[in-house]
Formats: C-alpha cells, structure tokens, sequence
C-alpha cells in the first residue's frame, strides 16, 4: 500500500519512511505544503492513506486534508505536535480520520494506520464454496475437503486458510498473515506461531508436506495459495 508522508521536519521524515517501508508500505515523501498539492492533484488515486504534518512551513495539514477530501475518499491520520482540543476537533470536523500527537511511538502509529486502514477495507461478499488445488471450503458449513474427503481443521487453521484462500494468487507476507489473524481470531498471534500453524495446515493438506505445492513458499516475500 501506497502511503503519501508530509513532514517538514527531515529527520523524523526519514525515520518514518524508514519504518513505514519496513512494515511493507511504499512512501512518497513531501516537506512543504506546494509540492504536497502537486503530488495530490496528480497522484491522488494511487495512495491508500495520507500521513499529514499539521505545521508547515508554507501553510498546514489542514490544506491538505480539505484537498484530498474534495477529491477522493482517501483516509488521513495528521500528525501534531500541538495536543490541543481546538486543533484536533477541527481536523477531524474537516474529515480527518485519526490523529497522533508528537512525540509518538512507531508502533503506535503503525497501529493507527492500519485500524484507519481497516475500516476503509472494502470487505468482499463471502463465498460458499471456495476451490482451489483440489481443496474445497463450505464456508456456510465452515468445513473443508480434500478430494471429497473432509479434512478437520482447528479454529485458527481454519481462519488462516480462509486468509489464503480469499487471496488465490497474491503472495502474502508473514505481516500481512498476522495482522489478519490477529483481527480475525481476537487472539494475539506471534511469529513462531504462525510458523507451527503453516505447517500443520501443510500436513493436513499436502501431498507431501515436505515438497509442498498447495501453500507455496516465495522466498523472502511470504507465502502464495494457486495461480
């Protein structure tokens, strides 16, 4: 996902780029008011969220949020060093979706970010039957099959092959798994979990769960489910 940063500040700029880029979002990266609203007149449709400074050196946040608004449904968190009531009601009176007050913590923000994310997701319509690879899933019956024969699934293995299965053909990372089945199940689910539950679903699933060709493995990028 594409995310527009404007942040005059040039140290915290970089330190968030850095960091957005290491949870697997792309960055553009602006310091000024002007060279923000010709990234948005031209490049609006192609970012999923705004990340605004609220003090510019040539104007504010708040230019910039009327902008994008006027033009697109495209999500804004501002970032503020000013934690004061006034300012804060009248970003989100403008339709601002979030804020977050210097200093913040990273982690803070990445959170805030994807919960904005979310609500802007739009959901696709549920299928009953779902078929890839010679594995089948009623999802009204919440069962699956191999070849005809009903293969019993845990709770979470089941969510996590439902996550695979409503991307056939998109390569997911290990981030992109976790966030979902920590939003799906409500449980927190860390990483070597997650690593014990592919495994299992590949010794339920696979042929060979040692040569595995049902979840594949893209090395270095995450994991794929059919073509």
């Amino acid at each position: 996902m594409n995310i527009l940063l404007v942040e005059d500040d040039k140290t915290i700029a970089s330190g968030l780029e850095y960091s957005l880029q290491q949870d697997q979002f792309s960055t553009v990266l602006c310091h000024d008011v002007a060279s923000a609203k010709k990234v948005i007149a031209e490049q609006l449709d192609q970012f999923a969220l705004c990340l605004f400074d609220l003090s510019l050196p040539d104007g504010s946040g708040y230019e910039l949020c009327k902008m994008v608004k006027e033009r697109s449904d495209v999500p804004v968190i501002f970032l503020t060093a000013v934690d004061d009531e006034v300012n804060v009601v009248m970003g989100l009176d403008m339709g601002a979706d979030d804020y977050i007050t210097k200093p913040f913590r990273i982690r803070e923000l990445l959170s805030r970010i994807k919960s904005v994310l979310r609500r802007y997701q739009k959901q696709p319509q549920a299928r009953a039957i779902i078929e890839v690879d010679g594995i089948r899933i009623n999802t009204l019956e919440g069962k699956v099959y191999k070849h005809g024969d009903e293969i019993p699934l845990t709770a979470l293995e089941y969510r996590l092959l439902l996550i695979f299965a409503n991307h056939i053909g998109q390569i997911l990372s290990r981030n992109q798994l976790l966030e979902q089945i920590w939003d799906v199940a409500g449980d927190f689910v860390n990483d070597n979990t997650l690593t014990v539950y592919i495994k299992r679903l590949r010794e339920k699933l696979e042929d060979d769960p040692k040569d595995p060709i049902f979840i594949k493995t893209v090395r270095g990028l995450g994991y794929k489910v059919g073509e």
